[in-house]
């Protein structure tokens, strides 16, 4: 089995190896090696690299360069969270050093312990195979640990602070309107039925609970010599920088919101991240249903939450977008994500027209 490897750095994201090294050195027990350093492919928003030294491999995350919205790349706030929630919830990393000192490479950034492992991309790893029993035994592996991280008392994990109290799905559908507002462009939809749709529609909050907002295939590391549809085949979860106190059907919304079915047709093919087209991977109806039964939870407002999830996708997708429309970023793969935005409205205000009915 392949574990998910990196590639060389891109020449717009390097940073001063040396300075790393020197600044690390003390949280490593004086340790002088200057590591390798390799980039990691997935994800379009804070950066992820390997630090290979000769006895360990670390994991260093920063933010994208040009980027200004301190809230959507706060490193110490991704530490943090990590550092408090790993004592109640033992899928994330092992934190090893924080760095709020911008001048050692332009910004902040911290340092982890990697969790090796494979992570499902677009498709399965060269070679693997799943039956149908096998993908379902997947799909609710992966939903267990969703579960999990949302029975976890904020106060308990020492969260509380970072939530803002009742409130949370107005909030949310104020602020991810503003956000995509300031990052359109021209050749996107404007979105306002949409936006209209959800402060019509918003329900009170169902609960307040951590809760990831970004949870997908490719933040979940599988044990590679483990069946991945038996119980303990999840050994870790990525990509913290999103998460908060606040309503879990918001963060299963999210997640749904990538959860591309079989039969959608190529443009959803085309633009599918995870392998949930697969035989045997549960519809998202069905994702809903196991979730929301395991969690005690009402499903009769759901359009709401697909609704939403399809939005809040297509600002963050737009917001990537903003910066190579704009020459911050000349990373290729995100020249056609104005695409992507097109698709994820038609989606929208299909769940929308459905509603009515």
């Amino acid at each position: 089995m392949t574990l998910d490897e990196p590639k060389r750095v891109r020449d717009e994201d390097a940073f001063d190896v040396e300075a790393v090294r020197d600044w690390l050195a003390p949280h490593l027990g004086g340790q002088t090696e200057t590591p390798l350093v390799r980039q990691f492919s997935g994800g379009a928003s804070n950066l992820t690299y390997l630090l290979r030294y000769p006895d360990q491999d670390l994991i260093l995350r920063r933010p994208p360069a040009g980027t200004k919205a301190k809230s959507a790349h706060d490193m110490g706030r991704e530490h943090l969270i990590q550092s408090r929630l790993k004592p109640v919830f033992p899928y994330v990393p092992d934190m090893v050093a924080m760095c709020a000192d911008e001048s050692v490479i332009g910004s902040e950034f911290y340092v982890m312990r990697r969790l090796p492992g494979v992570i499902l991309r677009r498709d399965l790893p060269s070679g693997v195979s799943l039956s149908r029993e096998q993908a379902v035994g997947l799909c609710r592996n992966v939903l267990d640990r969703l579960a999990d991280l949302h029975s976890v008392d904020p106060a308990a994990a020492g969260l509380a602070e970072i939530g803002r109290g009742d409130g949370y799905v107005g909030r949310q559908v104020a602020g991810w309107s503003d956000r995509f507002r300031r990052a359109r462009t021209r050749n996107v939809p404007s979105y306002e039925r949409v936006m209209a749709w959800l402060a019509a529609n918003q329900p009170a909050d169902v609960r307040s609970c951590v809760i990831h907002n970004d949870y997908r295939f490719d933040n979940v590391v599988l044990d590679p010599d483990r069946p991945w549809h038996e119980p303990g085949a999840i050994q870790g979860i990525l990509d913290w920088e999103m998460a908060t106190v606040g309503d879990p059907l918001m963060d299963l919304g999210g997640a749904l919101a990538y959860w591309i079915e079989a039969g959608e047709g190529p443009l959803a093919n085309a633009l599918r991240m995870q392998p949930t087209h697969l035989p045997g991977m549960l519809t998202r109806q069905e994702v809903v249903e196991y979730y929301c039964d395991r969690m005690g939870l009402p499903t009769e407002n759901w359009p709401f939450y697909q609704v939403f999830g399809l939005f809040r996708l297509a600002v963050i997708v737009q917001q990537i977008y903003y910066r190579y429309h704009h020459r911050q970023t000349r990373n290729p793969k995100f020249r056609f994500y104005w695409v992507a935005s097109h698709w994820l409205h038609h989606r929208a205000r299909q769940v929308i027209k459905q509603s009515r009915r």
